[in-house]
This record gives structure tokens, C-alpha cells and sequence, in this order.
């Protein structure tokens, strides 16, 4: 495997910072929650792109390089939407699922380099997947239908593992 399809393997891969984020050793740090199995998915509806973006995690991905953040969603009129999406896995039997999913809209208007997120929505949903939480009834139709598609099509052992009301949730027709 060359350089090139290294990097490309480990930046479309599901974040695992450490080893076994579960193994209970109760010592420092016991009780302090973890971003190690938490994953920025962004879903582009406009395009029916969906990808993963660690930079997301440190507000520094693709589609946020480069703008300004303004205080007011009014102010972007003519921007365009994304969502910031924090899959959370855990496991249950020795095997990997999708926990918790927290959808976060994004605004961007890349004309006049400005966009909108509410940060309070971001760290809420974010505090929300990781514990297991759905929060996705705010996403268009459409968005949700590409996320469902891309976790499926990623790992689908990890997809059918997952609770069934997140599969549907997903994937309403």
C-alpha cells in the first residue's frame, strides 16, 4: 500500500483516538467524557456528497476554512446549507455500532466568505450523541436519506448492529 492509499484509508475512517475507550480502569480521567469514538460526518444535500472531516472536530473543516462566523443566521441570506454530523460507535457484544448521531446545521455563504452555526446547537447535539442520543428530526428528508446511505454503505455490520429506531430514523422513505 503506497502513501497516498494510507491517507486516503485513515481519513475516510471512523475515529478511534485511543485503544479501548471501555475498559474501566476507574484511574485518572474515569468519568470524563471522550471524543475517541466520536466522528464529524458532514452531509452536502446540494451536491448528495456526504464525507468524513476530522478537522471538524477543532472547527476547521472543508467547509468552514475560510469563513467568517457571524452571530446571525439573517445575515447569510444566500447561503448554502450543510449539516455537521457527530456519529458516535460504541460497542455492544465485542462488536462496533453507530451509538449516537447529532445533526448540526451549517450555514456558508463562500461569495462573501460568512456563515452561521449555532455553537450552543453544536455543543449540545455533540454532548447528546455521545450519549447515545438521536437528534436528527430537524434534518430535510434528503439529508437524512445521504447520511443513512453513507453509514450504510461504510460499514454495514456496523449499520445493522445499530438500534433500529436510528435505522429508520435514517432511512424513512
Amino acid at each position: 500500500m503506497d502513501r497516498n492509499e494510507k491517507n486516503k484509508q485513515i481519513k475516510n475512517s471512523f475515529n478511534i483516538l485511543s485503544g479501548d475507550s471501555t475498559d474501566g480502569h476507574g484511574g485518572y480521567g474515569a468519568g470524563v467524557m471522550s471524543l475517541d469514538n466520536m466522528t464529524p460526518v458532514i452531509v452536502d444535500p446540494a451536491e448528495d456528497r456526504v464525507f468524513i472531516d476530522m478537522g471538524a472536530l477543532h472547527a476547521r473543516s472543508e467547509i468552514e476554512k475560510r469563513i467568517k462566523l457571524l452571530k446571525d443566521r439573517e445575515e447569510v441570506p444566500n447561503a448554502k446549507t450543510f449539516w455537521i454530523v457527530w456519529v458516535t460507535t460504541d460497542y455492544r457484544d465485542g462488536e462496533s455500532y453507530y451509538s449516537g448521531v447529532g445533526a448540526c446545521e451549517f450555514l456558508a455563504d463562500y461569495e462573501i466568505r460568512r456563515g452561521y452555526k449555532s455553537m450552543p446547537e453544536h455543543v449540545n447535539n455533540m454532548d447528546k450523541a455521545l450519549k447515545g442520543k438521536i437528534v436528527i428530526e430537524h434534518m430535510d428528508d434528503h439529508s437524512k436519506q445521504l447520511l443513512g446511505s453513507f453509514l450504510q454503505d461504510f460499514d454495514e455490520g456496523m449499520w445493522s448492529r445499530s438500534d433500529e429506531s436510528l435505522r429508520d430514523a435514517l432511512l424513512q422513505k
